[in-house]
């Protein structure tokens, strides 16, 4: 990219900002009109180059969101007159100059408006806190948002901003960077040591430098004691704004606190008379209070409440990206939920992020298939080198194939970005395989000794002939084999890439990220960095790798946080998103489809919530209710406690079977206890053979009595893994239930059209669905890693063609994706039970396993879908075992914890 052409897009740019309406022909025309001017002479090649990539920009659009709030008097169009607003003017511009979308831009305005308006108004006198929330989704712009907000707080008169930016240094430092860039102006490395030159703007600095607000934390520096000890003033003596961008750290807010208490508290009260907004980033990470000891709470939880309680005027705003966090989950009574705690009792902003966002719908989504294909890779090699539950020191011998397949991925990713003409960029490879620093290190040598030897073998290759050299040399035939399978669509011959291969080799890095490595994660520079980053949670929690194309993921966790957050491959990849590329094992494919449904049915949850004037406290508590948080729960955060009781309602739910018992005995029972569900449904149904259904496979009885499904989930022996269909709970709640909604039953056999032979197992003939085998039979066989034994669509059975129409025109109005099955289950009036004989196979069969399929492999599952309960009476109990599902699924503790972290 020439000058002349950066410059030339940054003007055509900024002339458009203010257009209300952009017509193709007006971006050509602007165009046009500057090549006329030296400095923005381009040919006409980059001219239509130009013009595409601005029309691509436009076409980038994002939707407002959704919000929850308890009933507040607005006040921000009223005081909209006295609001200057300089410091969210200066974002703007570096925005349009970052080539945000303006339609982006002018949505983040919207946003951020509505955020600030939903805090109290920083002029107002008297004593006032508030207390919210908002949601996003991961790298999907947090950081943007809430920079765009602390511009608008600041310009209303908020007089400081503390932004608690995670819990690693490296993500501190990182969003220290940003603040400078969006919000400050000036490299706050240089205003602590009083160098305020112009060389030392940044970001919006550059503007207009003439009211740069103030920051005692910088690039490298948290605020510690000796800072504290330095600044012998007060937040009254500056006519700016202050910020401090601080650790979660128990040590680092006590010096906070101690500096506000000795300097700026005022008379007996002890209060800080400034209105303050406080920024947690990664809310749901840390600042929960984890005590069991109801008269002590947990570290981190209790300083953050301390620092509020200093201020008589304050507001707390957790951004978060997992719905599922503990900040909506912990209290134990609806009481305690709304007590002095952190829970965001006055409001919940729901984001959405924008169009071109690469996020998990987009590949674990029910329309993600295709998409799931081109950028996902299995893993399969690990075991014996990198098994998924390992210990701390685990010896490391070598690396997967798989590792080393990726990682030659990478190198020919940003070969083909340098032909693309993407040379001065960053480009970054994820490596994610333990939570133990011995084996990040391990792992992180044997890497950097394979790029040397790849380096090695490309710079010495003594042909200097693309095809001579794919026969003379072992790498780089295997190099040219992953190019013919990943790249070679792309517009590039092989004779191209390996041209570039040495220039883009040779300034890769390899990287440990944790708290024990000197390592950083330094994207400052204009020549681009390269670099392979190996690490656990310090990769796992905000930090974002700019460029990141290829991914190797190969964690053993199940709980929902903890896996959206290692997803660092979502957000944005403008021009190079078709050479990405995410390698992790098949459960762990499960395991991202099925939290992604979920979290997706909890966001349409969150948007009908809004339109009925719901509050925080009735989403907190549909949010500890639901299904899921039976594996939710099961974490560290419960502290010592090998049990717990759950109450989970099944309104509206769908619960499945997706692990039965491997025992013959106990596989000939629930096939026999299925056998004798379906006798006892044709003695009772008018239609004794069922309603077949031609299109499906399917045979569907109607109006079957309740006495009859719990006789069935009674005498049904459950696997411990399927912890939803526990038959006690589900069978308490059809029985209290059993007058009421959950009188009458569909029930539903599911069969296939084509495929398996016909069978008679059950009594009445069905063509049989296969399921394949993933994991070594113990004393379970998981049916589906991703909990979902039925197909997309099976919850359409027993509705009514109306009732479908009525489903599909709801989904169709707010989404182009394929409906998700639980958009039907909104439309239910009598319950569903689905019955599936599958015949299970298994996957590879050619590899020698250690797996033994039962004989004959056919073996019984089923699920149920709830219509919505007809009154509050909608939970039930579970008893949750924390200490089987660590040893089944592994925990999220990681070894770097905050509540042991000692580093400043």
């Amino acid at each position: 990219m020439t000058d002349n052409y950066k410059q030339l897009s940054d003007a055509v740019r900024a002339t458009l900002a203010n257009e209300s309406e952009v017509r193709q022909e007006t971006i050509r025309e602007r165009i046009q009109e500057l090549r006329k001017v030296k400095i923005f002479e381009v040919s006409d090649e980059e001219a239509d180059k130009l013009a595409k990539e601005i029309e691509t920009s436009l076409s980038i659009t994002m939707e407002l969101g959704s919000v929850i709030k308890e009933e507040f008097t607005e006040w921000l169009n009223s005081e909209k007159p006295n609001i200057d607003p300089y410091y969210w003017d200066r974002y703007k511009k570096l925005l349009n100059q970052k080539d945000f979308p303006w339609q982006v831009i002018t949505r983040l305005d919207e946003v951020t408006d509505r955020i600030l308006g939903l805090l109290e108004n920083p002029q107002k006198e008297g004593a006032w806190d508030r207390r919210g929330m908002v949601v996003g989704h991961v790298q999907s712009g947090k950081t943007a948002n809430y920079t765009g907000l602390i511009c608008k707080a600041a310009d209303a008169g908020y007089k400081l901003i503390v932004v608690i930016a995670g819990i690693h240094n490296s993500l501190r430092n990182q969003t220290q960077v940003r603040i400078d860039e969006g919000f400050v102006g000036i490299d706050s490395s240089a205003l602590l040591h009083k160098n305020t030159k112009k060389t030392n703007l940044v970001g919006v600095g550059k503007f207009d430098d003439q009211k740069c607000p103030l920051t005692f934390t910088n690039t490298t520096q948290d605020f510690d004691s000796r800072i504290a000890t330095r600044l012998a003033v007060r937040l009254q003596d500056f006519n700016v704004p202050i910020i401090l961008v601080i650790k979660k750290n128990d040590k680092i807010l006590k010096n906070l606190g101690d500096w506000l208490k000795v300097r700026n508290a005022q008379g007996n009260s002890n209060f800080v008379d400034a209105p303050m907004l406080l920024i947690d980033d990664e809310a749901d990470n840390a600042s929960i209070n984890v005590s069991k000891d109801p008269e002590r709470a947990s570290t981190i939880n209790r300083y953050i409440r301390k620092l509020l309680a200093m201020f008589n005027r304050s507001c707390y705003i957790g951004y978060t990206a997992t719905p599922f966090a503990n900040i909506f989950i912990d209290p134990d009574t609806e009481d305690e939920m709304l007590q002095e705690d952190l829970f965001p009792r006055d409001f919940i902003v729901s984001l959405e992020p924008p169009k071109n966002y690469f996020g998990s719908t987009r590949i674990f989504g029910d329309s993600g298939e295709d998409e799931a294909k081109r950028v996902i890779r299995s893993i399969r090699d690990n075991e014996d080198l990198l098994p998924i539950r390992h210990k701390n020191h685990h010896e490391v011998t070598e690396l997967p194939v798989s590792l080393l397949d990726a990682i030659r991925t990478f190198v020919l990713a940003r070969s083909i970005r340098m032909l693309k003409g993407h040379k001065n960029v960053h480009n970054s490879m994820l490596v994610n395989v333990s939570r133990f620093n011995s084996v990040q290190k391990e792992v992180r040598d044997h890497i950097h000794e394979f790029m040397s030897v790849l380096v090695r073998c490309i710079r010495y290759e003594p042909t200097g002939n693309p095809s001579q050299a794919v026969k003379k040399d072992k790498e780089i035939k295997e190099l040219h084999n992953i190019w013919k399978r990943e790249y070679s669509e792309l517009g590039f011959s092989w004779d191209d890439v390996f041209k570039i291969l040495l220039e883009a080799v040779a300034p890769i890095k390899t990287i440990e990220i944790n708290r024990t490595s000197q390592d950083k994660l330094d994207y400052d520079t204009k020549h681009g960095r390269q670099v392979i980053a190996v690490g656990g949670l310090s990769l796992s929690r905000g930090l974002t790798l700019e460029g990141l194309s290829v991914s190797y993921f190969l964690r053993n966790s199940m709980m929902y946080d903890t896996l959206m957050q290692m997803g660092r491959w979502f957000g944005y990849r403008p021009g190079y998103g078709e050479v990405c590329r995410i390698w992790m094992t098949r459960d762990a494919q499960g395991w991202y489809n099925h939290i992604t449904e979920t979290i997706e049915e909890l966001r349409d949850d969150f948007r009908r919530m809004e339109q009925a004037g719901l509050t925080p406290k009735e989403f907190g508590l549909k949010v500890r209710s639901h299904p899921d948080m039976l594996i939710v729960t099961a974490r560290n955060k419960m502290g010592s406690a090998e049990k717990r009781t759950v109450r989970i309602g099944l309104s509206n739910g769908f619960i499945e079977t997706h692990a039965i018992p491997a025992q013959k005995e106990d596989l000939e029972h629930n096939l026999q206890a299925a056998k004798a569900l379906i006798a006892a449904v044709r003695n009772v149904c008018k239609k004794a053979k069922g309603e077949r259904a031609d299109d499906t496979g399917n045979t569907l009885f109607r109006n079957v009595p309740a006495e009859i499904i719990l006789d069935f989930i009674r005498s049904w022996r459950n696997a411990p893994e399927s912890l939803k269909t526990d038959t006690g709970p589900v069978s308490e709640y059809i029985s209290r239930r059993e007058s009421k909604e959950l009188n009458e039953w569909d029930v539903v056999v599911v069969g296939v059209k084509s495929g398996n032979e016909e069978r008679n197992d059950l009594g009445i003939p069905i063509k049989c669905q296969s399921r394949t085998v993933r994991r070594e039979i113990t004393d379970c066989i998981s049916l589906s890693t991703r909990q979902r034994v039925a197909s997309r669509g099976a919850e359409k059975a027993g509705l009514s063609e109306a009732e479908i129409e009525e489903a599909e025109r709801l989904w169709n109005e707010k989404s182009d994706r394929e409906m998700p099955d639980w958009a039907y289950r909104k439309e239910r009036k009598r319950p569903l039970l689905l019955i599936h004989l599958l015949k299970l196979e298994l996957d590879l069969p050619e590899e020698p396993l250690k797996t033994e399929l039962p004989d004959p492999p056919f073996v019984v599952a089923w699920g149920i879908s709830f219509p919505k309960s007809t009154d509050e009476d909608q939970t039930v109990e579970y008893v949750v075992n924390t200490t089987w599902i660590d040893e089944k699924f592994g925990s999220d503790v990681d070894e770097d914890d905050p509540e042991s972290e000692n580093e400043n």
